[in-house]
């Protein structure tokens, strides 16, 4: 499987001079965890993760008042589009990082996400075991003291 294959083709877009609620607006709107930030002037591409924002607000940093540009990755790695989803895992585990920008050739065309590779290879688990888009264990309705989760028992199923 390749990465756009996987990656969010909803691409939020925010400029270096916004301010960081504006950006969390657009994220939240959107409901993504990431914003490529376009500088016209700049070198390339940057991003803006929800982690950035948790810590200007850990900070007590005022939202209205911080800018982008001074909460943006500035030195990206990106995926080609047709790398494997795999070696983006490999990738993103070793820098540390959750989100990756998706170029093909010199355009940007998605965000890849730790969560949009574990949907990937968990729907192809799914469908290869014949069960489509149902966890493994997954029942109708759960009963009992759990009964809020869709499993039974989801110690259980981590032990399977």
């Amino acid at each position: 499987m390749q990465v756009r294959d996987g990656m969010n083709r909803n691409i939020v877009t925010v400029g270096p001079d916004h301010t960081l609620r504006e950006a969390a607006r657009r994220m939240t709107k959107a409901n993504v965890g990431a914003a490529v930030v376009i500088d016209p002037e700049g070198m390339g591409p940057s991003i803006l993760t929800e982690r950035d924002l948790l810590y200007s607000s850990g900070r007590d940093e005022d939202p209205d008042r911080e800018l982008v540009h001074d909460h943006m990755t500035q030195r990206l790695t990106y995926a080609p589009a047709d790398a494997s989803l795999e070696r983006a895992a490999e990738e993103m585990v070793r820098h540390r990082f959750r989100h990756v920008v998706v170029l093909d050739g010199s355009e940007v065309v998605g965000i890849l996400s730790m969560r949009d590779i574990v949907r990937c290879w968990t729907q192809g688990a799914a469908k290869d075991a014949g069960d489509e888009g149902k966890a493994p264990g997954a029942t109708e309705k759960a009963t009992g003291p759990s009964s809020s989760l869709p499993y039974p028992d989801s110690w259980q199923l981590l032990q399977r």
